[in-house]
């Protein structure tokens, strides 16, 4: 599709089209696809399923690809966690599955390390399991983590990739919680690269773990849940598909897929796994190396190559000396903003973070083009 045409079908609808300079963001839409997965998804809209056996099916084909026992394709890595939630309180107890999001009775609370409280824990609570956090502004050790442990909990929940100064390690917390029979639930959103790191939590011995598809190239609206069996099962009959074709009445009957966007997750992680990364990287540094060379001769900026271990956020990071320059970055993102078309990237205080990952050739030279008007 061109451009011109791309452009139109959002302008139609009073909808303003944007370059994405910003990376696989959900506010912006997720990513961009590749023509094998825009052609599987058109050549897939052809034909009907039985969607239960669409579902099996394709979570056995990524469980394949992952390592894991089981998986299951799920709108988004936010409906894997709050799915699993359900899945760790209720499993597959009729009873219990139809109870939800009223716990009372069950085990219901979920632990949280103090810092690695973020805005994505509330997932847990939407089947009605409870937050229960460990440790305090300092820290927690591996002693408060199992201390923390009785009779109500039902998994802690893990951010991957962890790590850092006050956070019990991931292969730590595994311990501890699996040696008291407790689930652990990894956050593993955009954790997808290196292919070691993606395929590792399962290996370490994660219960479950949750992605979100977009990162690797898949629709904005999907995700992956995937660890032990059992608990991809349960997480089965509590969704959607469970919901229609069990004899439960079950929580998770608005968090559902599309047979193109099944499929449209298929394709991408195959790819994803076939892809040659290094090439990917190339790739990134080549573009962001045609907007740096664009750059050159302005005054008051410093631009530096950025390259990060997923590739996800790679380009350039350009810092202002905003007094000099006379503008701020909040102003040169402005201006970028609401030209035609608007072109989105995040800034870093005094700096603007460029991603090229998301970038074609065309809109490469937009960048460069509009990024040096704003500046200069």
């Amino acid at each position: 599709m061109s451009s011109d045409r791309g452009r139109r079908i959002y302008e139609e609808i009073g909808v303003r089209p944007f370059i994405n300079a910003a990376g696989n963001q959900t506010v912006l839409g997720g990513s961009r696809l590749s023509p094998t997965v825009r052609e599987a998804m058109e050549d897939a809209n052809r034909y009907y399923v039985d969607m239960e056996e669409m579902l099996k099916r394709s979570g056995e084909v990524v469980a394949n690809i992952l390592g894991a026992e089981a998986a299951l394709i799920t709108p988004g890595c936010a409906s894997a966690l709050a799915l699993g939630s359900a899945a760790c309180m209720a499993g597959s107890d009729p009873e219990k599955m139809e109870r939800l999001p009223d716990s009372t009775g069950m085990k219901n609370e979920f632990l949280i390390q103090n810092r690695q409280r973020y805005k994505y824990d509330r997932c847990m609570t939407i089947f009605g399991g409870k937050l229960v956090e460990v440790g305090d502004e300092n820290g927690t050790t591996a002693a408060q983590l199992e201390a923390a442990i009785g009779d109500k909990t039902a998994g802690l929940l893990y951010l991957a990739p962890g790590g850092g100064e006050g956070v019990v390690p991931l292969e730590e917390a595994l311990r501890i919680n699996k040696g008291r029979g407790v689930p652990v639930i990894v956050d593993a959103a955009s954790q997808v690269y290196p292919l070691d790191r993606m395929c590792g939590y399962m290996r370490m011995g994660a219960d479950l773990v949750g992605f979100g598809a977009k990162y690797f190239g898949a629709c904005n609206s999907t995700g992956i849940v995937c660890g032990r069996k059992d608990l991809v099962d349960a997480v089965f009959n509590h969704g959607f598909i469970g919901f229609e074709t069990g004899q439960w009445r079950t929580v998770g009957r608005p968090l559902k897929v599309d047979r193109q966007e099944v499929v449209a997750v298929v394709v991408a992680l195959r790819e994803w796994f076939e892809m040659d990364h290094d090439a990917r990287f190339a790739e990134h540094e080549r573009k962001a190396r045609t907007i740096q060379e664009a750059l050159k001769g302005i005054p008051h900026i410093t631009v530096t190559p950025v390259t990060e271990a997923r590739g996800l956020g790679n380009g350039l990071r350009v810092a202002l000396d905003e007094g000099a320059l006379g503008k701020t970055a909040d102003q040169v993102l402005e201006a970028l903003r609401s030209g035609s078309p608007g072109i989105w990237m995040w800034d870093d205080g005094n700096a603007l973070s460029v991603a090229v990952p998301n970038l074609t050739d065309e809109d490469v030279q937009v960048v460069a083009r509009r990024l040096r008007e704003a500046l200069g």
